[in-house]
């Protein structure tokens, strides 16, 4: 059925024509979250995250962000990296034939800048660092060749994961879904090629995870795709496209910054 998602792509860059090139974000104003587009030191208000200005405005300077989306559902795809299936022993049976997906609540979104409680659940809390996408339009039955359409901007994001619950549990919901789980941001950036985009993430300044998406087992629009082949994809959705090889644990007082290149850098800090 999906035979001819998997097939090799020859795609023009990946910008979505309509979207003019713009860092997007969601700012306070009024005691409240508010979309707004950067431009040099000033945020212009947004009616919407694709809306038209306000005429109002915040400094960049001081500015309070907010995650840069408000899903529905964040859809994630594991393993698709070579490297990282062999660093966690599962290339036993081959690389995966279709993207693994798995999902994550709205729960677990928190902005740039915070802090995350290490469970004391879990003996083995380890860092993702990926590149993320968010849904600027409705999106289901779409072709490798439309996908790209469906995009509003790229962000960067930290899959936190409880490696051994992971490996306990019957389902990802604990190791995956917990609270704070899926730090992503500081805004988008709506003119990115995310076939071939450097995603790196340093703990403590040392750099533990450096690669180009264009390793990608299934790409961007191959992921697109698939997901909407059986799950619509709504404005605002959160899509996170899968983590380099590197990953490890992290103990209470750790910095965690994980960069996609063209977008910025999500900082992060595990107490």
């Amino acid at each position: 059925m999906f035979e001819n998602l998997f097939s090799p792509l020859t795609l023009t860059p990946s910008q979505n024509p309509s979207i003019a090139p713009m860092k997007i974000a969601r700012v306070e104003a009024d005691g409240k979250p508010q979309w707004a587009v950067l431009e040099g030191q000033t945020f212009h208000l947004l009616g919407s995250m694709a809306g038209v200005r306000t005429g109002r405005s915040v400094p960049l300077e001081g500015a309070k962000l907010f995650v840069p989306a408000e899903p529905s559902k964040i859809v994630c795809v594991g393993r698709n990296y070579v490297e990282h299936i062999r660093e966690l022993g599962n290339d036993k049976n081959g690389l995966p034939s279709e993207p693994g997906i798995f999902l994550k609540g709205p729960n677990t979104l928190l902005p740039s800048g915070s802090s995350v409680e290490h469970p004391t659940w879990t003996n083995e809390l380890h860092f993702e660092g990926e590149l993320a996408l968010v849904i600027g339009k409705k999106a289901r039955g779409l072709t490798v060749d439309n996908a790209l359409e469906h995009v509003f901007g790229y962000t960067c994001a930290l899959d936190l994961t409880a490696r051994d619950v992971q490996k306990t549990d019957l389902q990802w919901a604990r190791a995956k879904g917990a609270d704070g789980f899926c730090p992503l941001g500081p805004l988008l950036e709506t003119d990115l090629d995310p076939l071939n985009v450097q995603v790196t993430t340093r703990v403590n300044g040392t750099v533990r995870q450096d690669a180009s998406s264009e390793l990608m087992i299934f790409d961007v629009p191959t992921i697109l795709a698939y997901v909407s082949s059986f799950m619509t994809l709504e404005e605002g959705d959160v899509v996170l496209t899968g983590t380099p090889a590197g990953v490890g644990k992290l103990e209470r007082g750790d910095k965690i910054e994980v960069e996609v290149a063209g977008v910025g850098v999500l900082e992060v800090s595990i107490t």
